[in-house]
């Protein structure tokens, strides 16, 4: 099975994911459906055989971490076809491997209705922006167009720290500097120290994945960088909630009283069918205003949708109002957009369901 061929063949159709797994056929996401490419279930030496191939495409990377850790990240890209994000792992004895299709070209935030107020956040010089949501939720993507705004209008270093690499930025008005975790570096936590001293003034961690790290990025913001990261929560207030409680108990009030200082904006985001068969994203943005920092301060976040849901006026949205916006539009249905609230009842209740 020539696996050049097939990723070639699929990427044509404009899928978003690609499975290899054994005991079904090779099948691909597009949109929010998993189909099959074929009838042809995959036997264990077909997959081993395709996954040495993609390592073979990925410059000839060795295979010894899939073999002896059972799980490996990594991307690559074909001249012409796209680029790729790779995740291999074993199961059941036999390894299998899910592919993320990427474009070569940076997105248009425009195509992929991302609010005006977040391309905003890219004239910030110095804080904290994390965007949260699920993992699939386009939070990579959101990413590459605000360095991709920071590199087109500011004359900046920015330094991107990456497990893997998904978009490649070419040098514009900043000069960019891309580095991938196990490649270039062996960690986020070594990466981001080491950042410190490239004279960055705009520093992208991948992912906020450890208290150590949370706790540089913290430092770097203090120190007057902007820090742009991840987190897999939904909601500003999951946000603030999970940053804090990565620490030790003794430690969580020195956190909460940084963050009251350092954060600048949560933007917290979700996929969902529309109406039209396509993916539209909803968005939850928290600006932090002095009340915001009062109540990250006091450790009274469960406050802080409140704020939210009346701030309207300094471009805040609360998740559950844009998904109600979203269903009012007919855009999407009752049931996605009490599946993706944050409180179901009460919005479907506001919305006339109940």
């Amino acid at each position: 099975m020539d696996a050049k061929a097939l990723l070639g063949e699929l990427v044509s159709k404009g899928v978003a994911d690609i499975f290899i797994i054994t005991g079904r056929p090779l099948s691909y996401k597009r949109g929010t459906a998993i189909e099959p490419l074929n009838d042809q279930a995959l036997l264990p030496a077909d997959t081993e055989d395709i996954i040495a191939q993609i390592y073979e495409m990925a410059d000839g990377r060795s295979m010894a971490t899939i073999i002896e850790k059972g799980d490996d990240d990594f991307s690559f890209a074909i001249k012409g076809m796209s680029r790729f994000r790779v995740n291999t792992y074993k199961q059941r004895g036999s390894l299998a491997a899910v592919i993320r299709v990427v474009a070569f070209e940076l997105p248009d935030p425009a195509l992929l209705s991302i609010p005006q107020s977040v391309l905003d956040l890219t004239e910030l010089r110095r804080g904290l922006v994390l965007i949260t949501g699920p993992a699939g939720s386009g939070k990579t993507t959101t990413l590459a167009c605000l360095i991709d705004r920071i590199n087109t209008y500011r004359n900046s270093h920015v330094i991107t720290l990456e497990n893997p690499i998904e978009f490649l930025h070419r040098h514009k008005e900043s000069l960019i500097s891309q580095r991938e975790v196990s490649i270039d570096t062996i960690s986020y936590a070594t990466a981001l120290r080491a950042a410190l001293r490239e004279s960055p003034d705009v520093i992208l961690i991948g992912e906020l994945r450890d208290p150590e790290t949370i706790s540089i990025a913290l430092t770097a913001a203090e120190t007057g960088h902007l820090v742009l990261s991840t987190l897999h929560t939904i909601g500003a207030v999951n946000t603030v909630d999970r940053l804090v409680d990565s620490f030790a108990a003794e430690q969580q009030a020195q956190v909460r009283m940084q963050l009251s200082m350092v954060l600048q904006s949560v933007v917290s985001q979700q996929l969902l069918a529309s109406s039209g068969g396509s993916m539209i994203p909803a968005f939850e943005i928290m600006h932090c205003n002095n009340a915001i920092r009062n109540l990250i301060r006091e450790g009274r976040t469960h406050q802080m949708s409140a704020i939210i849901n009346t701030s309207a006026a300094e471009g805040m949205v609360g998740m559950d109002t844009c998904l109600l916006s979203l269903y009012r539009a007919a855009l999407i249905t009752a049931q996605d957009m009490t599946t993706h609230a944050l409180a179901p009842e009460a919005l479907a209740k506001q919305a006339g369901l109940v």
